[in-house]
């Protein structure tokens, strides 16, 4: 980490002496450790003594002690209490159940439980399609994971995986009103993780999957897609290849480039990359390259799975060899999902004129973007402290509301590039510039866009299909001449 971060916040609760100085000599105090002050508060003032809670944003666990340390060292003053604010917010969790139904009389408990509920659950027996109108399901996401590719820390378990779970829940909430609940599985194998989310699919309109490792997330997908009446959405695959293909339309509009015709490589074979490349090409992208952690892949060789085989047969049409330094020499487009450092200032100058350096790997990037924006016309991060943040909250939320509200079975490619194309639509021509190619994941209307782009796409979709297995079925006789329909 560069730069102080509100994740690494801390409170420390200070006294003082009273009297100005000694508030500009803890405040020059923390400036002195390179931490960034964001707020003093006094707490409790007596006439020779101040409690004050001093709030400042740290570059980790380390740098809070210097800054504790420091304030220890000046004369008068004690550290009473320290205080990460991380941690603070996830004490007891960050969900909550919250029933919609108040339950204040007795006619109140007879329509939301029994007597009255019976006829509700009669209804649904008889109509199982009247869950979706009649059950949370219509508006209920589970987010599974077994805790085993969590973020950048890897295999944690799914205990260790529970806070980012609730915030991906928090987050369905907040930008896009959908209720969605983390559902950690204490599960490795395959056929389990697949058989549990099966047996619990009736409660949910759709599923998340999140941080489950390559190869086996491919499969569960899969199975889940073809096995299930719901929508099953792998954000680590098709989040950040939906926003991914956003900003890379935004980037090469500001670059005056066409998809179809840029060569684009590709760092980072697992599954992000595998879903960037397919959804690519769903986008008319013909000149992809892709790398893993030996160079470019090849078609000859003998791969660890089928969808690393995929991809060494389905891109590089021009045959390119060699490592990644060697493959982006003269490349339009670099898209890292990979691993930190792997490129320096001299191979973004190595790639054509007009580059487009897009380095998403977290917290630490391929590239480091100062130094990428020397050479390259456009440069995006997966991180909120650089321009162009490819963050896949631009995506999902809005994503599963479109799915919700149209009711969708399942997920296609037409959905994830209609989605693509609403959150690059965000930014209007006249705002549209190397530094601000994708919206703000804070910017009102996101979520609103994508909803009704997938929700359109997910409509027309099963039209498209009604119609197929109407063709399909025997054709309706023609009627007798003279008999009126």
């Amino acid at each position: 980490m560069t730069q102080p971060s509100p994740g690494h916040s801390i409170t420390l609760r200070v006294s003082i002496p009273a009297g100005p100085a000694s508030a500009t000599d803890l405040v020059a105090a923390v400036a002195g450790t390179g931490a960034a002050l964001t707020a003093f508060d006094v707490v409790e003032a007596a006439q020779n003594e101040l409690l004050v809670d001093v709030t400042c944003d740290t570059l980790g666990a380390e740098h809070a002690a210097e800054v504790a340390s420091a304030l220890t060292a000046l004369e008068g003053v004690t550290v009473k209490k320290s205080s990460d604010r991380t941690f603070l917010v996830h004490l007891g969790g960050k969900l909550e159940s919250t029933p919609k139904a108040p339950i204040r009389t007795r006619d109140d408990l007879s329509r939301a439980y029994t007597p009255g509920v019976a006829r509700v659950c009669r209804a649904i027996a008889e109509d199982p399609a009247d869950a979706r109108r009649l059950t949370i399901k219509r508006n209920t996401v589970a987010v599974v994971t077994d805790g085993s590719a969590v973020l950048g820390l890897g295999d944690i378990g799914p205990e260790a995986s529970m806070p980012v779970m609730e915030g991906k829940a928090v987050l369905f909430k907040e930008f896009a009103g959908v209720d969605a609940w983390p559902v950690a599985l204490d599960a490795r194998d395959t056929e389990e993780i697949i058989s549990i989310c099966k047996a619990l699919a009736p409660a949910y309109g759709g599923i998340n999957l999140e941080d489950i490792s390559a190869p086996r997330c491919f499969e569960i997908e899969a199975r889940l897609r073809e096995e299930l009446d719901i929508p099953v959405f792998h954000d680590d695959q098709h989040g950040t290849a939906i926003v991914t293909l956003a900003a890379l339309t935004n980037a090469l509009t500001v670059v005056a480039k066409q998809i179809q015709d840029v060569r684009i490589v590709v760092s980072g074979a697992g599954a992000a990359g595998h879903a960037v490349v397919q959804l690519l090409q769903a986008a008319g992208a013909r000149h992809i390259v892709v790398c893993g952690r030996h160079g470019v892949l090849d078609p000859e060789a003998d791969h660890a799975d089928p969808h690393r085989a995929w991809l060494a047969t389905h891109t590089n049409p021009d045959g390119v060899t060699g490592t990644l330094k060697e493959a982006v020499v003269g490349a339009d487009v670099f898209i890292g999902v990979s691993a930190p450092n792997l490129l320096d200032g001299d191979d973004v100058a190595g790639m054509a004129d007009d580059a487009v350096v897009f380095a998403m790997s977290n917290p630490d990037p391929e590239v480091d973007p100062g130094v990428a924006g020397r050479t390259a016309a456009v440069v995006a991060t997966g991180r909120s402290d650089f321009p162009n943040q490819i963050n896949n909250v631009l995506a999902f939320p809005g994503f599963f509301r479109g799915l919700l509200d149209a009711e969708a079975c399942d997920i296609t490619d037409d959905m994830l590039v209609a989605a693509a194309e609403a959150i690059a639509g965000c930014i209007s021509a006249e705002a549209l510039n190397p530094h601000h190619i994708i919206p703000s994941v804070f910017e009102q209307g996101v979520s609103e866009h994508v909803a009704a782009a997938v929700a359109e796409a997910a409509r027309g979709d099963a039209v498209h299909r009604r119609g197929a297995a109407a063709e399909a079925a025997d054709p309706v006789p023609a009627l007798a001449e003279g008999v009126i329909a």
